[in-house]
């Protein structure tokens, strides 16, 4: 048998057909979707070539076959009226829900495979509205990216992630949004549902899937979009949820689903997985505390006035310049700024830009405060060390020439790498500050903790040095004192400044109310602590 439909031969059908090899010979057959005028299903050559594309007619009625699906109709007998399911009602509902997602997304991506020559179909009704898109090509262009509408909402996904180096032939991918399907598994099979929070589903429930392979995990996430069901102002919190079900069980789960943005009119979620997504709300019970508010306007407001005085008396008070001056110096300033900032634009969430501004000026102001806080450790630790190790003036200088850079750098490249990363995560719906979602509050609070533990082994270090120089009872005992001093001094800034973040932390369970107090406090007061140390108490002040 020779093959001519492959070189050196290739025998030519003409357009819209195919050569096919058969032992000892071969015909050319018209592509799917197309068909001959004769309605012969094979032909010699391309003079006899009378392909022409099929009505679509066939498909628009699989279509709808698959939206009045009778799956879509839910048993009476799962529902009950306004009465709360038992145990073993919510049980045969997820059932129900499990089969009807499994059983729609099937026939859609079926009926799209059907017919790959029409790549993209919708069909919508009171039910449930479905789109699907084929694609042939393999990804022809790089970095490919479709996008499937359905009743408001989207879903964005890459080519190459639809594909999943498929090439023996089409792959579908279906978006399916279902009306009410949302009023039957609803909040309640939320796994983390409690009873302090009341939560509801303000999405419609949607799927997303592709053939032939199901519920793979993706190279890159999928970005869903959600029309939101109500719009009510007020303290709220949003989960991006998809339906996990295990066996005859089923429920709404964070798991992969990550928040991206809210606004009043969409959510948007990203997943690392194709499933049924959907979106819900959460009121929380905590409501703010006026006595809190005056704590922190009040305490605030002393604060920034103690830190300006700090900071003009570092400045004019010739007496006391040196590096430790200078460093306490760029510590109060930072500080005023942040406090200053946080006092009078916490609260500016009216526009997002102007929001995450400010919540990245927070970021940067309050990491540089405790970047200057790890350079008056290690500024004492030379200065100690110097009184043990000949010649390491040196080392002073070379502080001295890179304090400014790793002062104002280092939080600048934090921040830098952070808005670039993860921007839509600068400001929240409620505070100009860093969002919760993603763990990205740790791109502060992990600086944070590492200065925490690096200046309190720098302070341990110097006690040891000066208990060891001590003991020699020599001529610079006066000089031991001074730094002793100022080492107790730079350690209690330690924990005023910097374990008070911890407080913020234990902000959970029983003792968060009492933990809030202790936190705004302590943390309004930073400024008359620092006024009061290092010039109400120094003899040269």
């Amino acid at each position: 048998d020779i093959n001519e439909c492959d070189p050196p031969i290739s025998i030519y059908c003409g357009a819209n057909a195919a050569c096919k090899n058969v032992d000892g010979g071969f015909h050319c057959r018209c592509n799917p979707g197309y068909k001959l005028l004769s309605g012969d299903t094979q032909f010699q050559n391309s003079n006899e070539n009378t392909c022409q594309k099929t009505t679509s007619s066939a498909t628009t009625k699989d279509m709808k076959d698959v939206s009045k699906s009778p799956v879509l109709e839910p048993n009476e007998s799962l529902l009950t009226n306004n009465t709360p399911l038992g145990t073993g009602e919510k049980g045969a509902v997820a059932t129900w829900a499990t089969e009807v997602l499994q059983t729609v997304e099937s026939a859609a991506l079926e009926t799209a495979l059907k017919s790959p020559e029409h790549k993209i179909q919708e069909i919508h009704n009171n039910t449930v509205a479905i789109e699907t898109r084929v694609v042939t090509d393999n990804c022809s262009e790089e970095g490919q990216m479709f996008s499937l509408n359905t009743h408001m909402n989207s879903v964005d996904i890459h080519c190459n992630d639809i594909v999943q180096g498929n090439i023996q032939g089409p792959t579908a991918i279906a978006f399916i949004s279902y009306s009410s399907l949302g009023n039957i598994i609803n909040a309640t099979f939320f796994e983390e549902a409690n009873e302090r929070n009341q939560v509801y589903l303000n999405s419609e429930v949607v799927s997303a899937a592709i053939r032939p392979q199901r519920n793979l995990s993706l190279s890159k996430s999928v970005i869903l979009s959600f029309q939101h069901v109500k719009r009510k102002p007020g303290t709220r919190k949003a989960f991006c949820v998809y339906w996990k079900s295990s066996g005859e069980r089923g429920q709404w789960s964070r798991d992969g689903c990550f928040l991206m943005q809210v606004n009043e009119s969409h959510t948007i979620c990203s997943s690392t997985h194709l499933s049924s997504f959907a979106v819900l709300v959460a009121f929380t019970s905590q409501e703010e505390d006026p006595l809190l508010a005056v704590i922190t306007y009040v305490g605030l407001g002393l604060s920034l006035l103690c830190l300006l005085l700090a900071a003009l008396t570092f400045l004019l008070c010739k007496a006391i310049q040196n590096t430790s001056t200078s460093l306490h110096l760029q510590l109060s300033i930072c500080l005023f700024l942040a406090h200053l900032l946080f006092l009078t634009a916490i609260d500016r969430t009216e526009i997002k830009v102007l929001c995450a501004i400010i919540a990245g000026a927070l970021h940067y102001l309050y990491l540089a405060s405790f970047t200057w806080m790890l350079l008056e450790g290690l500024n004492l630790f030379l200065t100690a060390r110097n009184l043990t190790v000949v010649n390491y003036s040196s080392a002073s200088r070379v502080m001295k020439k890179l304090m400014f850079p790793v002062g104002y750098g280092a939080p600048a490249i934090i921040v830098a790498i952070s808005a670039a990363s993860r921007p839509h995560l600068y400001g929240t719906r409620d505070r100009c500050w860093l969002n919760l979602d993603q763990g990205f509050i740790w791109s502060f609070l992990a600086p944070v903790c590492a200065i925490i533990c690096v200046n309190l082994v720098i302070f341990l270090l110097i006690l040891w040095i000066l208990k060891r120089k001590l003991s020699s009872l020599n001529s610079e005992v006066s000089t031991i004192q001074n730094i002793r001093m100022l080492t107790f001094k730079a350690t209690a800034q330690l924990f005023i400044l910097g374990c008070t973040w911890c407080l913020g932390i234990l902000q959970v369970g029983p003792a968060a109310h009492v933990m809030a107090y202790l936190f705004t406090i302590v943390k309004s007061l930073q400024g008359v602590f620092i006024f009061l140390v290092y010039c109400l108490l120094s003899q040269q002040v």
